[in-house]
């Protein structure tokens, strides 16, 4: 496994006046060489300024920049160097390849992806990774390409995570996709970073962006929200009626408005139970007799 080590590089800004004093001597010696023709060893020292000429030429080819969160990966005949982050203008051995990373923070957001829930539904999902390159060695070296592996692990980490959890929990105390995102998505995170890590690779934050079901059953599962919340109210509006009407005997039953038997009692819980929880308006009757008339 490759590791990520800095490489020390020469200034630029040094380099170059050096470079560019030894580039103009070297022509001069040349121009100089060449026009004595009365000495016997020109040719050699033509040849000589020649050769040199050439060779501060190439030395020029050494100098690179690196721009803030940049990096530049520097390989030397297929074995690894080391890596620059430091930006700026610098120089190093000209035979020495030199590959450009970005270090910067990037978004990628996944497709929409079919798959089955923990209860066998077909939904849609897709997620949204925030990541970056922090291990440059590993990015370049351990993977073919980092940002392909990001796109294919990702959708692997949720097409894994959809199929542990349901769309929806019906059962109290039981997490679902939909209801505990702050969970999921911090699930979700960890398990891309456990596949990005051998790129060299963090994610940053991931999260769910859409969350469906899938257009076959997407009807029948609306009907299936519309009962539960039915239910859901239905209840919370019987817990409050029987609240009221055990209130109500008992203010009855404290300030001696009147005296009622169990069977009166019951009616009278039966009539509070049909106004209180009845989905219309009830119509009122008049009783012109006693109350066991």
């Amino acid at each position: 496994m490759y590791r990520e080590k800095a490489l020390s590089t020469v200034s630029g800004w040094l380099m170059f006046p050096v470079l560019l004093a030894g580039l103009v001597a070297s022509i001069w010696w040349l121009i100089v060489q060449a026009s004595a023709h009365d000495q016997p060893d020109d040719t050699l020292g033509v040849v000589l300024a020649i050769v040199l000429v050439a060779l501060i030429s190439i030395l020029f080819a050494g100098f690179f920049v690196v721009q803030p969160n940049d990096a530049r990966v520097l390989t030397l005949f297929g074995k690894y160097s080391g890596s620059v982050k430091t930006d700026g203008f610098h120089w190093a051995n000209p035979l020495l390849s030199k590959r450009r990373l970005s270090l910067r923070v990037r978004n990628f957001e996944s497709s929409k992806i079919k798959v089955n829930d923990h209860e066998g539904n077909p939904i849609e999902i897709a997620a949204v990774v925030v990541w970056r390159v922090v291990e440059t060695a590993e990015a370049s070296f351990e993977v073919d390409n980092y940002e392909h592996y990001v796109k294919v692990q990702t959708e692997s980490a949720v097409r894994n995570l959809a199929t542990q959890y349901p769309y929806d929990a019906y059962i109290e105390g039981h997490k679902s996709l939909r209801a505990n995102t702050a969970e999921i998505a911090e699930q979700l995170k960890v398990e891309i970073q456990e596949r990005l890590s051998k790129a060299g690779v963090e994610a940053m934050e991931a999260r769910i962006n859409h969350l469906a079901y899938a257009p076959e059953i997407a009807a029948a599962m609306l009907q299936r929200q519309q009962a539960g919340a039915i239910i859901a109210a239905r209840q919370r509006i019987v817990e409050g009626a029987v609240g009221m009407v055990e209130m109500a005997l008992d203010l009855l039953s404290q300030r001696g408005v009147v005296e009622l038997d169990n069977e009166r009692k019951a009616a009278m819980v039966s009539n509070l139970l049909v106004v209180l929880c009845g989905d219309r308006n009830t119509q009122p009757v008049i009783n012109t007799g006693t109350i066991y008339q």
